[in-house]
């Protein structure tokens, strides 16, 4: 079906269709499903790269900027990590079916909960063509359907690797609908989406903050929103300097999307004194850019000062922005008014600093001493994942579901039902 007579109702409702035959069907088949899917995906590794450089050189031309340019670009090792994702969820846990230990009701029923899909999952996505395959991942293992709907700068890209997925669970005898894509060059059709409350049960947008705040605000079905950068540091008096320096450091090393990525750190002034000559060195020395508030812009010369509207956004370019704070207890309140609330993080060597760090900032995941690098595939025995959901997170009072925070993986994909068993007793 060519773009001009594509008809979205169509193609959710085909999905809607699938998801029911992918929630019936046995762990083992949809763990065939996947192994078919990378097989087909390395066979074809080739084209796919070739499709890139088309929808890379096309950017070229168009002046896209160049964050989306890294996003969009497929290299062996990228793609190559995506295709380890469907190994890696293979051999986790189906998530599917568990049934929870049942409780005795008062009068007289058992009542339990068993684990199923939610039905129909719709990514709405900017380049990143790669995670399309952790995408399908995740939705055939946990029994889901998927709708695509890409940016026009992924467009050949997308549909090579949509078109070897289909391949694959073509074999695998799947229905159609359970991997549908919406046309790429069609930006209309992001609302119409986000509004098919009928037969989409969740929809997720993926890319710079103002893509998915323009999904959340249109849409009528459920939002799991993933949050990138914007991510906070404190150091605290007593911090180690250089440790400070390896956590921001490692934070840029997810590719290609910079999920954890520390762009502001808050230093308590004694840090400051000692050790924000050394870490600005480190940082500036590994191709950071460091800015500063007021006070260090002033005190150190050639520091960019940061505008008061940065705090609350996110770079994603590389830039880490200082500012000196008087102790812990603004840092939690600074950060609670201005990170994206995914990943933050405290150096400190103070176990009461710490444990008051991770109780009262209102962040999805707390990191003490530790780098909040964000891994897809977290290796052998862990998750595969799509991104971070921010507690910050908006919900239209319409929704049939909360929005969740933390990882997105294949937890998230599920609901449970509640199974009620009686006796026959209609007393």
């Amino acid at each position: 079906m060519s773009a001009d007579t594509f008809d979205l109702t169509v193609a959710v409702r085909q999905a809607q269709r699938a998801s029911s035959y992918l929630a019936a069907a046995s762990g083992a088949v949809r763990n065939h499903a996947l192994l078919l899917m990378a097989e087909t995906l390395r066979q074809r590794q080739n084209e796919i790269l070739e499709c890139n450089t088309l929808d890379l050189e096309i950017s070229r031309e168009l002046a896209i900027p160049e964050l989306v340019i890294d996003w969009l670009k497929l290299t062996p090792e990228r793609l190559t990590a995506a295709v380890e994702c469907l190994h890696r969820l293979v051999e986790a846990v189906d998530p599917l079916g568990r049934t929870e230990a049942g409780r005795a009701h008062p009068e007289g029923y058992l009542l339990s909960q068993r684990r199923i899909p939610l039905g129909v999952v719709g990514l709405v996505y900017e380049a990143f063509p790669d995670l399309i395959v952790v995408a399908a991942g995740l939705c055939i293992k946990s029994g889901n359907s998927l709708v695509l709907k890409g940016s026009s700068e992924t467009s050949h890209s997308s549909t090579a690797i949509v078109q070897a997925i289909q391949a694959a669970l073509d074999r695998a005898n799947l229905p159609e609908g359970c991997l549908e894509q919406v046309p790429s060059d069609r930006g209309e059709l992001v609302q119409e989406l986000a509004t098919q409350d009928r037969y989409l049960d969740l929809v997720i947008p993926y890319g710079r903050p103002s893509l998915v705040q323009q999904v959340a605000r249109q849409a009528t079905v459920p939002v799991l929103t993933p949050a990138l950068g914007n991510c906070y540091l404190y150091i605290a008096a007593s911090a180690s300097i250089q440790l400070a320096a390896q956590i921001i450091l490692d934070s840029y090393r997810s590719e290609p999307d910079p999920v954890n990525a520390i762009e502001k750190v808050l230093i308590h002034p004694q840090a400051l004194e000692v050790g924000f000559s050394d870490l600005r060195r480190l940082l500036e020395g590994r191709g950071l850019e460091v800015r500063g508030g007021p006070i260090i812009a002033e005190r150190y010369p050639g520091v960019k000062l940061v505008e008061d509207g940065e705090w609350d956004k996110p770079y994603l370019n590389r830039v880490v922005a200082f500012r000196c704070i008087a102790d812990l207890g603004d840092a939690i309140a600074w950060i609670n008014r201005n990170s994206n609330g995914h990943a933050d993080s405290i150096v400190t060597d103070s176990y009461r600093e710490s444990q008051r760090f991770a109780s009262e900032v209102n962040s999805a995941s707390v990191w003490v001493n530790a780098s909040p690098r964000f891994l897809r595939n977290t290796g052998p025995g862990g998750t595969v994942r799509l991104g971070m959901a921010s507690r910050k997170g908006r919900a239209n009072s319409n929704l049939r579901r909360p929005t969740q925070a933390g990882p997105i993986g294949l937890e998230e994909l599920t609901t449970v039902k509640q199974l009620v068993q009686g006796n026959g007793n209609m007393d």
